[in-house]
């Protein structure tokens, strides 16, 4: 396995591409060599609380202007995916925010409040008690439910805030049922990617600094997973870990400079 074989790589962002809205030293430089060598790139994130765009702005901010909403594939997008496979038209009861709702509604689905096909989990800052136990009626009655991602924490300004993996897991306590998820760590966002992409497990790569979300999910879906050092992994946790990775760097800055003298001496 080369790391000049790579035609598409996927990155997590927090930890591994910028950490406290700061670019990691070397991503400019190592996002410009991939464009200048052809090589294909995108973002993903487990936060279905907002949509592309949303990440596309916050990139070009920090230095990535280049960045348009075509190179960020979140897990609300997985989920959507999925599901129209399922049922292109099914009627969803929905915990999410505005910006999912329109995600949902530009698929082609209809967001009820009864009699739903589906109940789908995102990550909503606007959760009500009502919306909660509407929810978990449904459940018990057997309606097929999903979820888009399993984190319990989300990165807030100042400190972690709640996530979707809580309310998770509040639901099971009340309804003994768990949901089917999307995002990170499973493979159904990688089957996403690889379709929304085009590209082939053999030379797609992920890239994140979390084992057990970003490497995890790369190996179970049999592609190359590359770790960087630079967020909440270090290099001693590897002894301990189930999941390892095919490649590991100190940050990205390594990793471009291992990739260019590969293909250097191509």
């Amino acid at each position: 396995m080369k790391l000049s074989t790579m035609q598409t790589f996927l990155f997590d962002m927090d930890g591994t591409v910028y950490l406290e809205n700061q670019l990691f030293p070397g991503v400019l430089e190592f996002f410009d060599f991939l464009r200048e060598h052809g090589r294909r790139f995108y973002f993903l994130t487990n936060n279905s609380s907002r949509h592309a765009l949303f990440y596309a702005t916050k990139l070009q901010k920090l230095g990535l202007h280049w960045c348009t909403p075509s190179h960020i594939i979140t897990s609300g997008e997985a989920c959507i995916f999925h599901l129209r496979k399922r049922n292109p038209r099914a009627r969803i009861f929905l915990l999410g925010t505005k910006d999912l709702e329109m995600e949902f509604l530009r698929a082609g689905f209809t967001l009820v409040q009864d009699h739903p096909d589906f109940v789908v989990l995102g990550f909503d800052k606007t959760l009500t008690y009502q919306k909660l136990d509407r929810a978990c009626a449904f459940i018990r009655e057997g309606i097929p439910f999903f979820a888009t991602h399993p984190d319990f924490a989300c990165p807030g300004e100042d400190r972690p805030i709640l996530d979707m993996g809580c309310i998770i897991k509040a639901i099971e306590a009340f309804t003994g049922r768990l949901p089917q998820i999307f995002g990170k760590p499973y493979p159904e966002m990688i089957e996403y990617a690889l379709w929304r992409t085009g590209g082939k497990k053999e030379t797609m790569a992920m890239v994140g600094d979390r084992l057990y979300t970003d490497i995890a999910m790369g190996k179970k879906a049999g592609i190359t997973s590359i770790l960087v050092l630079t967020g909440e992994t270090k290099e001693e946790d590897l002894a301990t870990s189930s999941w390892q990775p095919d490649f590991v760097f100190p940050s990205l800055k390594e990793l471009h400079q291992a990739l260019a003298k590969e293909m250097s001496n191509l």
